[in-house]
């Protein structure tokens, strides 16, 4: 090793935008700080300031001080003033891939508009990092990242080869010591030279031997400014052979080489504890936030986006932009992550309610418009897969006769199963003559308790009014004509009101649906009573359909997979090819006297996993939907004891209810687990035993399935506890067979017992924000505050699916079922003229090849632009294709910048060849 000849000062700050307190109180630190920053600058042209990496922080201060934009613009054209890549510093297992792309695709081209971005993927506080991450960056045309957390210990020099699993490679510089290696070096002028000289020493020795070149140290901290006199005390330091400079982060990478060759290579993630702190708790702490984000980016990413997209409505981009702007807002590391006050978990949620309210609206009225097209009798259905589909959907419907079929455009009929029956009988009062106007006015035109009237009659020997309601009214009503019968009909001292509603049902139906596109329904009686789920067969003309799912006893069969309930609640699967799993769905519940960042147990736990009582309740029988709830109660202590390491003696009874679904033609079978929390300081979970003990898991995230084992490599001053994120699906086992949870949302799961049983954490109840002393954690990871509403109490549900398998994930279709899982058949009532014909299904956009996964379908300024990845470990083929011609297609950037054209087939359909695990952008000029 040798001594550094130069050293690159980078003053900055760390911008946490909101955190232990709230976002406005986090920006009027800001505000205060850049204007201090920027007043300095201006004076002396020696000042450099690196402003975190986030646009978020500059958007943030301008919305306060729009006066001093052009002065921004200057300083980043200057180069003095380092902005960007990215819109906010995120959490990159906390969100999907799509948001990471949308993240900084959004920060760069702000940035730009501002005079350009830092040229470096800065990920200088993340809780760790993907395994795409580099490929991510390569797509932006970004040749360098720059990381603390998650680097594993056989990384000895300061850079590093980071390879995603697609192979794409970046050079990568790690920051020993973290963003604020030289945080203290100018806290006083008779300290810098000694201070200099021990970074020297220190940085050195992340140097290779020989090496020349000048040396970063990160002179910053959290939301802390550099000395006004920072330029003159490194000018004034005395460091023999060693000069200290200013500069941007910008200008350090500007001296370092692109190239990878001779270093040291590290693949995937990184979420080693070796070097520091990944604070893994985070993954499972406030779980509906997580819950409200995997919710919220459906929404968005595969409804929203690809109904405006498919089906021409232009009009919506803006509420689009503004959900995306919530859900990046949201991905921060100190915001979803659930790790800050109180108020900022608030703050989070309401966020990402709006873009999931966004999200809806954009659905509604695209969905409005093309339902316009089917008979008022009638549904539109949306299928957002890019695959055709048999898939349940649910539809409320009028059927006076009590049992319902399905009929398509091409006069297909299925019988489909009755779910619930709604009241018929909406009011029944009794009111005197002059209640009567009151009674009238809460007539709103048709409208009436939210339905619209039908009909209506006035007895005078009876004196009852009688209102009829149903779904779609009769356009000649008028509430004039009631006040007149009723002035006709005599003197009555009291009269009947009576509000009749047309008989509605909750039906299933199984509906055949295009690749992403839709098709249209109209239920009718089926011309017989049958009672709710007594639809016992599947009789219907066209396609072949699955097998009748039914109940005997306690057990679900579908003839795809067998759901039998024990006596002590847990489940036993079963599949035709011999999978068998006993004890699926056991709850354990533990201590947890850790905080939002990481788990401990109880020097003295207690765990208790046995229900005192168990009883099931059949809801339905089939044969499209069967669902049991397996009720438990349980008696869980009601806090527990931080001080003496221990739960405390009290007891609160608690109810969990496990709702099993199982579907007609579905392989897995669906849970909900929800309770009524009422206690304090624990972690529930999920344990699944495995049909055979595994080596490894496979959790699908963001662009890709990572395989990790049973152990965390440590180190760095936390226990390395191999709780691991997973988003879209987990799945491991071995040769008997294996089991995969199909996931809604970003969620903790561990394999435990050597590798026996695979646990799901449901819930963590904590009090605290940090705590300073932590049995799990060396040092604090932020203020001891108190988060009461981190205990989580009230109702809490957590829901996800389980599915026996033999052979490798990635050959047993466990892709394809997360995809089914997670993605709903969308219904809109029609509006259009009753009883016309029903219009004919349409396709939207087919995407196909084994292992591809799509992960985005926008409009792109007029074009269809796609973006797929090869979710498996060896070449494939997409195949793209759309329900209408295809007159041109192109490769494009990460960014959507156009590429290569590509070759439209004869077919119309465009063949993309992918290597594994590669992400594609794909632009379509449709007719």
């Amino acid at each position: 090793m040798t001594r550094p000849t130069d050293i690159i000062v980078v003053p900055h700050t760390h911008w946490d935008r909101e955190w232990y307190e709230p976002f406005q109180r986090f920006r009027l630190r800001l505000v205060a700080l850049l204007d201090d920053v920027f007043d300095r600058m201006e004076g002396d042209e020696r000042q450099r300031f690196t402003l975190d990496g986030q646009l978020a922080a500059v958007d943030d201060y301008l919305e306060v001080r729009p006066e001093r934009r052009e002065q921004v613009i200057a300083l980043v054209r200057a180069g003095r003033l380092a902005v960007g890549p990215w819109q906010i510093l995120l959490d990159e297992f906390l969100c999907s891939g799509e948001n990471i792309v949308r993240n900084l695709e959004r920060g760069l081209t702000r940035s730009a508009e501002l005079g350009g971005a830092m040229p470096v993927g800065y990920l200088p506080d993340m809780f760790g990092h993907v395994a795409q991450m580099p490929q991510l960056l390569a797509g932006a045309g970004l040749a360098h990242a720059c990381v603390f957390r998650g680097v594993p210990d056989r990384v000895r020099s300061h850079a590093f080869a980071w390879q995603a699993p697609d192979g794409t490679t970046v050079r990568t510089e790690y920051l020993p010591g973290g963003y604020g290696n030289a945080a203290g070096l100018l806290d006083g002028a008779a300290l810098v030279t000694r201070r200099a000289a021990d970074l020297a020493a220190r940085l050195g020795g992340w140097r290779p031997e020989g090496a020349d070149g000048p040396v970063l140290a990160m002179y910053g901290t959290d939301h802390a400014a550099p000395a006004p006199d920072a330029p003159d005390l490194l000018a004034a330091a005395d460091l023999d052979g060693t000069r200290l400079r200013l500069g941007t982060l910008a200008e350090y990478f500007a001296t370092q080489p692109t190239t990878v060759a001779g270093l040291p290579t590290v693949r995937g993630e990184l979420r080693s504890h070796a070097r520091a702190n990944i604070l893994p708790g985070v993954i499972s702490v406030r779980a509906h936030l997580k819950q409200a984000m995997g919710r919220a980016e459906r929404r968005v990413e595969r409804y929203a986006e690809p109904l405006a997209a498919l089906w021409h409505d232009p009009s919506v981009q803006r509420f689009l932009d503004m959900a995306w702007t919530r859900l990046i807002d949201a991905s921060c590391h100190d915001s979803v992550t659930g790790c800050g006050c109180d108020e900022t978990a608030e703050q989070v949620a309401a966020r990402l309610a709006e873009a999931d309210q966004l999200g809806r609206a954009v659905c509604d009225l695209v969905g409005a418009r093309l339902a316009a097209a089917v008979p008022r009798d009638g549904y539109l259905v949306f299928n957002p897969s890019p695959a055709a589909r048999t898939a349940l959907v649910r539809l409320d419907v009028e059927a006076p006769d009590g049992a319902v079929k399905v009929t398509g455009a091409d006069g297909t009929t299925r019988l489909a199963q009755v779910l619930d029956r709604a009241p018929t009988l909406l009011a029944d009062d009794v009111v005197p003559a002059a209640g009567l106007p009151a009674v009238l006015t809460r007539v709103h035109g048709r409208e009436l308790y939210g339905q619209e009237v039908t009909r209506w009659s006035v007895s005078p020997a009876d004196a009852t009014l009688t209102f009829e309601v149903a779904r779609h009214g009769d356009p000649a009503f008028d509430v004039e004509d009631v006040k007149l019968a009723l002035a006709g009909a005599g003197q009555p001292e009291r009269w009947r009101v009576r509000i009749v509603a047309a008989p509605r049902l909750s039906v299933a139906a199984l509906v055949d649906v295009p690749a992403l596109g839709h098709t249209a329904i109209r239920p009718v009686p089926a011309g017989a009573a049958l009672g709710t789920d007594a639809d016992a067969a599947l009789p219907a003309g066209g396609a072949a359909l699955p097998r009748p799912v039914t109940v005997a006893d306690r057990s679900l069969d579908n003839g795809l997979l067998r759901v039998d309930v024990a006596e002590d609640g847990t489940l036993r699967l079963a599949t035709p090819d011999g999978v068998v799993v006993d004890g699926v769905g056991r709850i354990v519940d533990g201590g947890d006297v850790g905080d939002s960042y990481n788990y401990a147990p109880p020097a003295a736990d207690e765990l208790v996993d046995k229900p005192r009582a168990v009883r099931t309740v059949v809801r339905h029988t089939g044969p499209l939907v069967a669902v049991v709830d397996v009720v438990r109660e349980y008696r869980w202590p009601v806090a527990a004891d931080v001080d003496a390491g221990c739960r405390v003696v009290d007891r609160e009874p608690v109810v969990v209810t496990t709702r099993v679904e199982l579907r007609a033609g579905e392989r897995f079978a669906r849970l909900r687990v929800a309770f009524d929390n009422r206690c304090d300081d624990h972690r529930v979970r999920l344990h699944l035993p495995l049909p055979s003990p595994a080596r490894a898991s496979y959790a699908e995230g963001q662009f890709a399935v990572v395989e990790r084992g049973l152990t965390a490599e440590g180190g760095g001053g936390e226990v390395p506890l191999p709780t691991f994120p997973a988003s879209g699906f987990v799945a491991a086992g071995g040769p008997e067979g294996a089991l995969a949870v199909l996931l809604t949302q970003p969620t903790e799961y561990e394999l435990t017992d050597a590798g026996r049983e695979l646990a799901v954490t449901v819930l963590r109840s904590i009090g605290m924000l940090s705590r300073n002393r932590h049995a799990l954690r060396d040092e604090p990871a932020g203020p001891q505050l108190p988060t009461p509403m981190a205990q989580c109490r009230g109702e809490r549900t957590v829901e996800l699916a389980v599915l026996p398998f033999r052979g490798e994930w990635h050959a047993a279709g466990v892709t394809e079922a997360a995809e089914a899982y997670r993605h709903e058949l969308l219904a809109f009532a029609g509006t259009g003229q009753p009883s016309t014909a029903l219009p004919d299904p349409a396709t939207g956009l087919a995407v196909t090849g084994p292992g591809v996964v799509l992960t985005s379908v926008r409009d792109r300024q007029g074009r269809v632009e796609v973006r797929v990845v090869a979710e498996t470990p060896t070449g494939t083929d997409a195949v793209i294709g759309a329900g209408r011609a295809v007159r041109g297609a192109w490769r494009a950037d990460l960014l959507g910048r156009p590429g290569d054209p590509l070759t439209v087939g004869a077919d119309g359909l465009v063949r993309l060849p992918l290597r594994a695990w590669e992400i594609a952008t794909v632009q379509l000029d449709l007719a």
